[in-house]
């Protein structure tokens, strides 16, 4: 079950709240906090994926609560709904550019929406993860995102994308970045040029004399011309590289007058996105009609993206080729944090399996048990290890609880998922011994 942390006192929202998720009771649980304290350390232990944070209860500083979540971004990222009281604070919070704030809504659009937000987090609930807990690591993903003519919509999917590749170490924290500048710059002309036929010139009008271009978004989006048009955005997640694909159901637009093009005015109030997407990701092209972009990310490969904050000062070691990191049967002194490279674990002489940073840690089994090493360790290539004492590990867990809350969790879902393989693999060897009879 998915947790969801909402930070109000606001009776409407924490009703918006109760009532949505009476159709989703068997997947998300809500817990409701008003303490600071209380709620940092329910976002420390617990870990929920979802975080509302209501900017409208005077009584939260809820700017103190998403600087926890920015202060430590290994363990915390992602999954924050922000409520706001009107436009104007709305426009501030999206100044921020956080990337760990999924959607930003007023109180009102939030009372219409979040059944609707609920429903998007329960169809995607694979993106919805702590790093460390994902069903396979490493693993390809390829899927469809279909969406309507709605803003929230491509903010929703943006971000599920963006935490998925930043949580799975493919992308650092400038990839993420530059990525949720190119893929909402591209959704956005998809909406607002494709799919609701909005000129530059009618977008230069009506922004300044408007302001934004949401009230022009929703008035066209109303219109039975354009109101069943959709996006699709189709990904290929893969180990090496990352394809996203982007299709409108406009009529296109010529594509080649915008790539590389650098000279939009300074004044302007729109105008460079196709241009600034081109320079922030690679090999991207359009289909000849110009309703269909595909562009691709090179992913990072066996590199962790952040290093942990309670960690940060502990001895970084490098490792050559086959250098061993620790042998078998020899006592267990030190835990090791992955940042880099691959390393090969045997048991005896054989190979078991390999590690990456998405393993996060070597030797945490041996190490929690006091036990004697299980398995020899070999680099492989040129590696690079956060070493943390045993004696300075519990100093930093009395320091810091809530990680070592983390890494029982994490063992336990490791224990969890070879149980579930162990079962498998009896079902299948009873399935042979019984077709041999």
């Amino acid at each position: 079950m998915k947790k969801i942390l909402v930070v109000s006192s606001n009776e409407k929202i924490i009703d918006t709240v109760r009532e949505g998720c009476t159709a989703f009771s068997d997947d998300f649980g809500i817990d409701i906090k008003t303490d600071i304290d209380d709620i940092i350390s329910y976002i420390n232990y617990e870990l929920p994926e979802i975080k509302i944070l209501d900017y409208t209860s005077a009584n939260i500083d809820c700017a103190k609560i998403l600087s926890e979540v920015n202060d430590d971004p290994w363990l915390h990222y992602g999954g924050i709904i922000a409520v706001c009281k009107d436009r104007k604070q709305m426009r501030e919070l999206e100044e921020l550019k956080d990337s760990n704030i999924l959607s930003i809504q007023t109180i009102n659009d939030f009372s219409v929406h979040f059944i609707h937000l609920l429903r998007i987090l329960w169809q995607n609930q694979k993106f919805l993860l702590s790093r460390g807990m994902q069903e396979d690591f490493g693993g390809e993903e390829n899927g469809t995102f279909v969406c309507g003519n709605d803003p929230l919509d491509i903010r929703f999917y943006t971000s599920f994308l963006i935490n998925y590749l930043y949580s799975t170490n493919r992308i650092n924290s400038d990839d993420r970045s530059d990525l949720q500048m190119t893929l909402t710059e591209l959704l956005t002309n998809a909406l607002e040029h494709g799919n609701l036929h909005i000129s530059y010139d009618e977008k230069t009008k009506w922004m300044k004399e408007h302001g934004d271009v949401f009230s022009l978004i929703t008035e066209r989006a109303a219109d039975p011309r354009y109101a069943n048009k959709q996006i699709t955005i189709t990904y290929a997640i893969g180990k090496q590289k990352s394809t996203i694909s982007i299709q409108d159901e406009g009529d296109g637009f010529d594509w080649r007058k915008y790539i590389g093009n650098k000279n939009v005015p300074d004044g302007e109030l729109h105008g460079r996105g196709i241009s600034l997407a081109s320079e922030l990701v690679s090999k991207i092209a359009y289909n000849e009609k110009g309703n269909q972009v595909v562009f691709e990310i090179a992913n990072r490969i066996d590199e962790s993206n952040t290093v942990p904050q309670a960690m940060s000062n502990f001895e970084t070691v490098t490792y050559t080729d086959k250098q061993i990191v620790c042998r078998q049967n020899e006592a267990t002194t030190d835990l090791f944090f992955i940042v880099s490279g691959r390393y090969a674990v045997y048991s005896g002489r054989k190979l078991v399996t390999v590690m990456s940073p998405n393993d996060v840690f070597i030797g945490d089994m041996s190490f929690l048990l006091n036990d004697k090493r299980s398995a020899t360790i070999l680099a492989v290539g040129n590696c690079k290890l956060i070493k943390i004492p045993k004696g300075d590990f519990l100093q930093m867990i009395r320091k810091n609880p809530h990680y070592g809350l983390f890494l029982s969790r994490m063992l336990a879902q490791r224990l969890e998922k070879q149980t579930h393989r162990t079962i498998q693999l009896n079902e299948q060897i009873a399935k042979l011994q019984g077709s041999e009879k």
